[in-house]
């Protein structure tokens, strides 16, 4: 048998020759000759063959030509190989092998003669050629010639030479132009041709041959092909049988290796089922190759097995077969270009079904993202299929929610199957699924029904004010939210502008954060006036205050007509305030604030009224006699300044020692201490009054340095200022032809300079001829300048 890329060769024990596609198809046969056929050899064009049988007959022909070549020896010939290149005129050569090597080479008479290319080493078993190189294996090892140089360049003798050669032939074949592959016995050789450098050949051949690599096999050889830079194998082997513990023939094994330099290492290895198996020898399989479409066949005596490389495809159905999915899948999106047999989604889909089969819902439904992608019909396929086995849950986080877009159908589906068993759940995918994947008035009665159940469970209303929201029924919303105290209320007040839907819910949004609540009421006075809110808060008068004091705050004057109401929401919720908000307001009645403050007894607040009235002598009364402090009642005196004020606190404190020890060490810079103490009885202890004498004298002291150091430096100012004043006036005045004089209106200069004239120069810059201007009494003259 024999391999081209188009087709294979075939013979037979009957002489006959197919040609079969690879599929196995007859497309020709060929009657050569009534024994067996040894040997078929063809060209690289596949256009001519070369048939040897075991009567001696050697045919070389055209399969599409009537050329012809007979030769009939008288011997068996067991081995023939035609020039690769035998279609070319000047290649038609072929080699025979039997006793010994012929070439057979057509001259130019179109005759045939043969040459002895080697004998006398016993039969020649296997010859393969190649370019201008001819391999040949016989008894004693490999030959090879060169066809150019008509010489042999060397000879690789056989290794174990216990085997019989005709049971453990040897097998040869051409990775390439020069590198020759054989395996023998159990022993590879890999060797390379290569020429001889021009100083070294002397009567030595131009090319030489190196052994690369060589190293043994585990089993015996049948068969050798290169397969990239590694090496396809056909293994015979024998094993021995446990029960018996006799040898037996094992099944073939097709071995891919990797050649090392001393060794090598396996890659894969697949035993072969071929009928017979347990009779057949080494000698009974071979292995051919075509080099084009990478087909191995190794043929025994009744099988020819195919084999190719596995593609992408042949790996995915191998994955599939071990259920493997998630490799499969991956092998195929990486190789999806090259896979033909494989569809990534059908992969995937089965993927998803066995997940499913082995309970991984979660996983399963994860992966329908990557592998259902934007088909939408897959994905309700599968939420349905997802539906059967109770597993709506499992899908639901990855349900597609914008491209594509399922029916409304699906998604309700699914919000129904939470609604029914997990609220937590129900109220999630609602806030993660936009509004617009199912028909909202559907869910929201949905939760309606399931709130007359349970009226009151925050996660249904929560949910349902959402709903009502997106529905843009934010009143409904509202009132939920507000129902819940929710934090939301006010940004969704503001998001939909609901300030229209809140004027009757000022109460409600006060009591949940009263805050927040008034500062947007005075955000947006335009949409609730502030009157529309004090009606609202008539009854609540703790918040009208609360309302009411921050509207105060921000602007004195916009509340003015509730200033005289809030002094009594002062005096009952907030008095700290109350003072300041008396200082500050200019529209608060004070008769009103005054008849409040004493009901309440409120002596600082009255105090202040009293003094703002002007009634400050029964202001500062209310002071000694409620308060009992005197350094409020000086301070009071301090900010009236009023000389009556002090004697009235004079009189007050005079029989009382505390007060006048208060008034000594305060009083002396705002009155005589004389009066006060002319006024004090002799014989009254006052407590530390020695202390409260020397302070006076210090701050009288003190006051006359300070009075002295004013008068140096108003005196030091003055002195600066006149001597300023004087270097002013003693400047000169430009006077130049443009000036008149006030008095006769002509040039104060003469027309002769050099007439001697006098001119008055006020320092106002008026200017006379002095004979123009009448000379006043001493008393009246101003200062001039004359020039």
């Amino acid at each position: 048998m024999t391999v081209h890329d188009k087709f294979l060769a075939l013979g037979t024990h009957y002489g006959k020759v197919y040609l079969l596609d690879v599929q196995g198809n007859i497309t020709q046969k060929f009657d050569v000759s009534p024994v067996k056929i040894n040997q078929i050899s063809l060209d690289e064009s596949g256009e001519h063959m070369g048939v040897c049988s075991e009567d001696g007959k050697v045919q070389v022909f055209g399969l599409y030509s009537g050329e012809e070549f007979h030769e009939t020896f008288d011997c068996p010939i067991k081995i023939i190989a035609v020039h690769p290149h035998f279609v070319r005129s000047s290649c038609k050569q072929f080699v025979t092998g039997g006793k010994k090597l012929l070439l057979f080479e057509r001259s130019w008479m179109n005759r045939w003669k043969s040459v002895v290319l080697h004998e006398g080493e016993g039969n020649i078993r296997s010859v393969k050629w190649r370019g201008h190189l001819i391999a040949w294996a016989n008894n004693m090892g490999v030959k090879i010639f060169d066809i150019i140089s008509k010489q042999r360049i060397t000879n690789v003798p056989r290794d174990d030479i216990s085997l019989r050669p005709d049971m453990y032939p040897c097998s040869l074949c051409w990775k390439d132009n020069v590198t020759l592959i054989i395996g023998w016995g159990t022993s590879v050789k890999i060797c390379s041709v290569k020429e001889r450098h021009a100083s070294e050949m002397r009567d030595l051949p131009s090319r030489y041959v190196e052994i690369v690599s060589q190293f043994e096999t585990e089993f015996y050889i049948s068969g050798l092909a290169p397969l990239c830079d590694q090496l396809v194998v056909l293994s015979y082997v024998k094993e021995i049988s446990e029960k018996t513990e006799r040898e037996y023939c094992a099944r073939p094994r097709l071995d891919i290796i990797q050649p090392l330099s001393e060794t090598c290492e396996e890659i894969s290895s697949d035993a072969l089922t071929v009928r017979g198996f347990q009779e057949n020898e080494c000698r009974d399989y071979h292995l051919e190759y075509s080099e084009g479409e990478s087909l191995f066949y190794i043929v025994s005596p009744r099988d020819v097995v195919v084999a190719k490389e596995r593609d992408q495809d042949d790996h995915i159905d191998w994955l599939l077969e071990k259920k493997k999915y998630e490799e499969a899948l991956m092998a195929a999106e990486i190789s999806q270009k090259n896979i033909k047999r494989h569809k990534i989604l059908d992969i995937g889909l089965a993927y998803i079904n066995h997940l499913v089969e082995r309970g991984d819902y979660d996983i399963a439904a994860r992966k329908c993202q990557k592998i259902l992608g934007k088909n939408a019909a897959l994905w309700e396929y599968e939420v349905y299929k997802f539906k059967e086995i109770g597993q709506l849950k499992a899908i639901s986080p990855y349900l597609p929610r914008g491209d594509p877009v399922l029916k409304p159908l699906i998604y309700e589906m699914i919000l129904h199957e939470f609604l029914e068993s997990d609220y937590e759940g129900f109220a999630t995918l609602i806030r993660e699924w936009p509004g617009d994947l199912y028909n909202n008035s559907v869910i929201v009665q949905a939760v309606r029904d399931h709130l007359k159940k349970d009226s009151q469970n925050k996660t249904l209303l929560k949910t349902l004010a959402e709903l009502y929201t997106y529905d843009k029924n934010y009143g409904n919303a509202l009132e939920i939210y507000l129902t819940l105290r929710h934090k939301d209320v006010f940004q969704l007040i503001h998001k939909h502008n609901l300030f229209s839907s809140i004027k009757d819910k000022i109460v409600l949004l006060m009591d949940f954060d009263s805050e927040k609540a008034v500062d947007m009421l005075l955000d947006n006075e335009d949409k609730i006036s502030i009157k529309k809110v004090v009606e609202e808060l008539e009854d609540r008068p703790e918040l009208q205050h609360v309302y009411l004091h921050k509207l105060f705050k921000r602007d004195h004057h916009k509340g003015q007509r509730y200033h005289e109401k809030q002094i009594s929401l002062y005096a009952e919720y907030d008095r700290p305030n109350l003072l300041p908000f008396l200082r500050d307001s200019t529209h608060c009645p004070l008769e009103k604030a005054l008849e409040i403050c004493q009901q309440r007894n409120f002596v600082e607040e009255t105090v202040y009224l009293l003094s703002r009235m002007g009634n400050s002598r029964s202001a500062l009364k209310m002071i000694m006699e409620e308060l009992h402090d005197v350094d409020k009642a000086i301070e009071f005196a301090k900010e009236q300044d009023d000389g009556e004020l002090w004697e009235d606190l004079i009189l007050y404190s005079i029989d009382k020692p505390p007060f006048i020890t208060g008034l000594l060490n305060n009083i002396g810079t705002h009155v005589d201490p004389i009066l006060l103490i002319h006024r004090i009885k002799e014989g009254m202890e006052i407590p530390n009054l020695r202390d409260s004498l020397v302070k006076i004298l210090q701050d009288y002291n003190l006051q006359i340095l300070l009075r002295e150091g004013c008068k140096k430096i108003l005196v030091a100012d003055s002195l600066s200022l006149l001597k300023k004043m004087h270097r002013t006036q003693m400047k000169g005045v430009l006077v130049d032809e443009e000036n008149i004089c006030e008095s006769c209106l002509s040039p104060i200069l003469p027309s002769d300079a050099a007439k001697p004239f006098s001119v008055v120069v006020f320092h106002c810059r008026h200017m006379f001829h002095k004979e123009c201007l009448p000379m006043p009494s001493m008393g009246e003259m101003e200062s001039y300048s004359v020039a």
